[in-house]
């Protein structure tokens, strides 16, 4: 956090002539988009099979990017802005640490899992949703930019580090099947 950090989030956290509906919609964005994209990955699996593979290694990427940030919370506490007396916090969280997001990170890893997988409309439209719901951190007054930016690019390190070993599994069965074949 520093000087840029804080004048960033003084011009994206909603302030206190902010409309209601405004805040009530960064809030819906906030506290439901994230579960709703792995829903609609779920529903997606569903109806098409071969996304499957996708929903695990986005649902894999997701616990991952949990693991990560708790690991980062724990060694590095940081303070969110109402901690330091800053912006207008217009959700509750307690005093826990805020760096890097979790919202951040896990919508941005679940995304990254999408794109890596599949690069359709689906992917842009999570990556968009992801890009909302770390924007919707900030406005709300509950992390600083470097918070959510650090979470868009550990969950984007966390899904291509789970694709990768992924796929480097399939790969090792696939290389087992052609020898194993006379």
């Amino acid at each position: 956090m520093n000087f840029l950090d804080m004048s960033l989030f003084a011009l994206v956290n909603a302030g206190a002539g902010t409309p209601a509906w405004r805040i009530h919609l960064a809030a819906v964005v906030s506290n439901f988009l994230p579960a709703a994209m792995v829903l609609l990955l779920a529903v997606l699996a569903l109806v098409e099979p071969q996304r499957r593979r996708t929903l695990w290694v986005a649902l894999l990427s997701l616990f991952m990017a949990w693991v990560c940030v708790n690991m980062i919370r724990y060694w590095m506490p940081m303070p969110r802005p109402a901690a330091l007396e800053l912006g207008t916090q217009w959700l509750p969280q307690g005093r826990r640490s805020g760096f890097p997001s979790m919202h951040a990170t896990g919508s941005f890893a679940v995304a990254a899992a999408l794109l890596l997988e599949r690069r359709d409309r689906w992917a842009l439209a999570f990556m968009l949703a992801a890009g909302t719901i770390a924007w919707s951190r900030v406005y709300l007054g509950l992390h600083f930019p470097s918070d959510v930016q650090v979470g868009a690019a550990l969950g984007v390190l966390v899904a291509t580090t789970v694709y990768g070993l992924t796929l480097g599994g399939q790969r090792v069965a696939a290389w087992r099947t052609r020898r194993a074949l006379p």
